[in-house]
Parts: structure tokens; sequence; C-alpha cells
């Protein structure tokens, strides 16, 4: 038997008085865990609180576009090799709901109105208004300059193992500010925003743009996948030499990890709530 474990991330940036709201998704995937569940459920369902959490970058919270439109992105991905994602949907606050039944489908990824249609004929969540008020958008909506100081690009994460030793990790964003209606970030894309396979997972938290160049999980997941010793600080030491060579000082990004038999982690280079929990036995 495995021991339990999750960890999860409010987002890269976003203060450590973040924390506190990510203690309920922990509390909701520990008791899954706990009750014998699985690493998807318990991935997932902390994943619902945290898109369901206004302060966070991701359903509920999500940040508007240039156009003023609000759309968002999930993924999740498993050790055994399953994979689904969506990109860019419209009235969707849950939508790493619909990330769940891709696992199992001929294709493993959705974008736009037809992700929106295929959601509706699966009978998942539709609301008509989601996005942070307009007096907590930052600038003018109608911006459509990019201003790197002012952008909000950050995600929610989970990482979840149960007691089989099954780990699952799930990724959600509203994307970024002063970003155009048709870009894509990290979070939908495997190996930037995210990888499992086998017994490890990696997510990433940021600005998209720079995650994706560097392929930022998948080259995390190698360097820890190249030594024996994964431990706190092998993981932590494997994320933080990634981040310092692949990334330029002036992208602010982050990550967590889970592997083998330990508790997660996460490292940033700027301020990224985090927390972890493993189970005594």
């Amino acid at each position: 038997m495995a021991r339990a474990a999750i960890v999860a991330h409010g987002g890269a940036g976003a203060g450590p008085e973040r924390r506190a709201n990510l203690e309920p998704a922990i509390e909701v995937g520990r008791a899954i865990l706990k009750a014998g569940g699985s690493a998807i459920e318990a991935a997932v369902e902390a994943c619902v609180l945290l898109e369901d959490d206004p302060v966070f970058n991701a359903g509920t919270g999500s940040v508007v576009r240039t156009d003023g439109s609000v759309l968002t992105d999930a993924s999740l991905q498993t050790g055994d090799g399953r994979l689904g994602f969506v990109i860019a949907m419209e009235d969707t606050p849950n939508p790493i709901r619909i990330c769940v039944d891709l696992l199992d489908e001929e294709i493993n990824g959705l974008a736009g109105p037809g992700a929106r249609r295929w959601a509706d004929a699966r009978g998942h969540l539709k609301a008509d208004v989601i996005g942070r008020p307009p007096k907590d958008e930052i600038g003018d909506v109608g911006d459509v300059g990019p201003k790197p100081a002012e952008i909000i690009g950050d995600t929610v994460g989970v990482i979840a193992r149960d007691s089989q030793g099954n780990i699952a990790a799930a990724t959600s964003t509203g994307g970024c500010s002063h970003r155009p209606a048709g870009r894509v970030g990290d979070v939908a894309l495997p190996g930037s925003g995210y990888w499992v396979n086998g017994a490890i997972a990696v997510a990433a938290t940021g600005i998209g743009e720079a995650i994706t160049i560097a392929l930022l999980s998948k080259r995390v997941h190698e360097r820890i996948s190249a030594t024996r010793d994964q431990s706190v600080d092998s993981l932590e030491a494997a994320m933080q030499w990634c981040i310092d060579n692949h990334i330029a000082a002036h992208h602010q990004v982050g990550l967590i990890a889970l592997c083998g038999s330990g508790i997660g982690t996460g490292v940033a280079n700027t301020d990224m709530p985090w927390l972890a929990w493993q189970a005594d036995s």
C-alpha cells in the first residue's frame, strides 16, 4: 500500500495569505483519499473547490481578456498515461470536470465553442456570468497592449496520490489578463503546465509563455527521474535548477511536485501559496 498524499498551489504571484484558501481543497482531497478514493477523484474535487473560490484566477475567479471575454482552460493527466484538456471555454466555471470525461475518449483535447457544446451534451455545469468583478480587474479591459507588471497569469493546481500508488494532476486557469481571446497558455499543454508519468507528477504556474517555451514541467520530471533520490530536498533542488536555468528572472513561475512515496512540495521564484498533506501510513 502506498501512502496517500496531496499537494496544491494557488498560483505564482499570489501572497501567503492565500494559503488559508487552499486549506478546504486539501481537506476535501484528504478526506477522499483517507476513505479509499482515487487520486483522480481527490485531485479533481480539490481543484473544483479552487475553481469555485473567486480569489483564484480559475473558474469563477477568472480574469478578463482584452475583448471582455472570460475563458477557462484546464487539464488532467494520470500516471497510467491518460490525459484530458480543454482550452478557451466560455461560461465554464468547472472545466476540470470536463477533463475527467475526456480521459477515456479517443480524443484527449477540446477547444472553444466546440468544447462547450461537447460539455453541454454531457450535462456539465454552465454559468452565464463568471469572472472577477470589473472593480477587481487590473487596468482597462479595452487595453490591447500588454502590461507586464500587471498581467495576472496564475493558475491553480493539485496533485494527488492514492493508497494504490496511482497519481493524478489537475490544473485550471482563467488565462492571462491583457491577452487576446484566442491566447493559449501552458495549462492545457502537456509537458508545459503539467507532466505526469509513472509515479512522478509536476504542475507549473505563472507566465504561461515562459513555461511553454521551457517545457518546464517535462524538464523537472526528467530531472527528478534521473536521480534515485526522491526526497523533498531532491524534488526542490530539481525544481529550483529548472527555474534558474530555463526561466528568465523577470518571469514569475512556480512548481509543485509529488513522487514515489514522499510528500509533495513546491518551489517558486516569487510568492506562491502551496500546501501538502500525506497519510501517516
